[in-house]
């Protein structure tokens, strides 16, 4: 017979999602490709003087649901974290230009995501990390894990 209250001495496991705005603008563009090559496959968007986009990030943190204070993070944490690894690097830059990183990675989404993640892991208790979602645009969403 297992009783309600025996549920909450097991470890409950929770997700805590943040999401933020931020503006950037681009250029995809590879620097392993012809110029041609880069027009064919990346059309409009290899526009020389880049577009930009009104990015919506989302950052899932999972783990245990703590006893005594009841969350898995303190958002107080989550948004500092957020402040330091997304909207000072990120919002209203080229990201091209103004990110070290994206002079020799394509600024796609997928790698912008990446980008997040990896940085967002290095400030993050170990392993709290679960998911960078990424709004491109209403249609467009990119979703990484990690892996």
């Amino acid at each position: 017979l297992t009783r309600v209250d025996d549920r909450t001495a097991r470890d409950r496991i929770g997700y805590i999602t943040r999401v933020q705005s931020f503006s950037a603008c681009h250029r995809l563009h590879s620097i392993q490709l012809s110029d041609e090559e880069n027009k064919q496959i990346f059309g409009k968007c290899n526009n020389p003087n880049g577009h930009g986009h009104n990015y919506k990030v989302e950052v899932t943190v999972r783990g245990k649901i703590d006893s005594v204070t009841g969350m898995v993070m303190n958002l107080t944490d989550i948004k500092r974290h957020i402040e330091e690894v997304i909207m000072v690097p990120l919002d209203h830059k080229n990201l091209d230009k103004d990110v070290p990183y994206f002079a020799t990675v394509v600024s796609t989404t997928e790698n912008l995501a990446v980008y997040i993640w990896d940085n967002m892991a290095k400030v993050l208790p170990p392993d709290t990390l679960y998911e960078i979602k990424i709004h491109e645009t209403d249609k467009n969403v990119i979703v990484y894990r990690g892996e």
